[in-house]
């Protein structure tokens, strides 16, 4: 019944909200620039569609470069992929990169730079700083650095794993349960992140996409079932529902990173940085959720007890919503 609910508003939501958005609401640009002779480098260049659309981005480098061959587009669905080559006649080590137009949208541009030598550049660029210069000899630090912070954004940016995050806030009592439970979703979405992005483990993107929002439905369900005085396997151990469904939401992490790349030589560091910004982002989370819990517990008043209904509600029509729209995508 409480599924049958959360399908009813979710389709309500499609209705009302077409351009509610995915777990990812804003598509970044992705600049891929990967050395195939000594100062000879393939270009690819990824621009989010909207409809027929495309953003009206283009990459420029500060030193003198040539296009070597023309420029090929072509349409994905979601976003126009152009590809061509190019020679730098300056080397490209210490040039500035920049994505022109990037500053009158609302999205982000991520750029890989990847030397014939192994060493790999990764910067992402903002509307507010559209531009950053290609160091010379990209250190280990540096690259931890780089992936550290990826870590974190890709986390803070995933609205559907912080959604799922809250829901298992919300069904957990008690704080050393609670503790278990983000232990074991930590440990679960390591592992896969782990096995998916070494290669050990391949599942194609879009069902793991759609299950991810289910899980979420299903543990707002639950939450729900503890609401009305029932008592399931979700509310009594859930650090087995986290663990569970914390090895789906790996590969999902590890979707993102493979869009990324691993640096040549560097991957132990970079896939380790990745995850522990990942980690941090979801304490951060973990931290405000609570505090913000603990300030509304201190100024509480009586308050209907319907409106504890509708944090699970709103979770479950959200991740219903997100099912729907991922399904409709296979």
């Amino acid at each position: 019944m409480e599924c049958v609910r959360l399908v009813v508003l979710a389709a309500a939501v499609a209705m009302l909200f077409p351009e509610v958005a995915s777990a990812h609401e804003v598509r970044p640009a992705y600049l891929s620039v990967q050395e195939q002779a000594p100062n000879e480098f393939s270009v690819l260049f990824k621009t989010p569609m909207q409809g027929d659309a495309r953003l009206a981005l283009s990459a420029a480098f500060s030193g003198k470069v040539e296009n070597l061959t023309p420029v090929v587009s072509r349409p994905t669905g979601d976003a126009m992929v152009q590809t061509w080559q190019m020679r730098a006649v300056e080397p490209l080590e210490g040039q500035v990169v920049s994505i022109d137009g990037l500053q009158n949208t609302m999205t982000d541009a991520l750029v890989r730079v990847e030397f014939a030598s192994g060493d790999v550049w990764i910067e992402r660029l903002t509307p507010g700083a559209p531009e950053a210069t290609i160091p010379a000899t990209p250190s280990r630090w540096f690259t931890a650095a780089i992936y550290l912070k990826l870590g974190v954004e890709h986390i803070l940016l995933g609205f559907d794993h912080l959604l799922f995050v809250l829901a298992l806030l919300i069904i957990t009592a008690g704080t050393w349960r609670l503790i278990k439970t983000i232990t074991a979703f930590t440990v679960a979405h390591s592992i896969t992140l782990a096995l998916a992005t070494l290669g050990f483990v391949h599942i194609p993107s879009p069902p793991v996409e759609a299950v991810i929002a289910l899980s979420i439905a299903f543990v707002a369900v639950e939450i729900v079932h503890v609401r009305q005085g029932r008592r399931s396997l979700a509310a009594r151990a859930p650090w087995l529902v986290a663990f569970a469904f914390g090895l789906l939401h790996g590969f999902g992490f590890a979707g993102a990173l493979s869009e990324i790349g691993l640096p040549p030589g560097q991957i132990p560091v970079a896939l380790l940085f990745f995850n522990l910004g990942v980690e941090i982002g979801q304490l951060l989370f973990v931290g405000a959720v609570l505090a913000l819990v603990a300030l509304i517990r201190v100024r509480r008043r009586s308050l209907p007890t319907w409106l504890d209904l509708v944090p699970p509600y709103a979770i479950g029509t959200i991740a219903m919503f997100w099912v729907i729209e991922r399904v409709a995508t296979f």
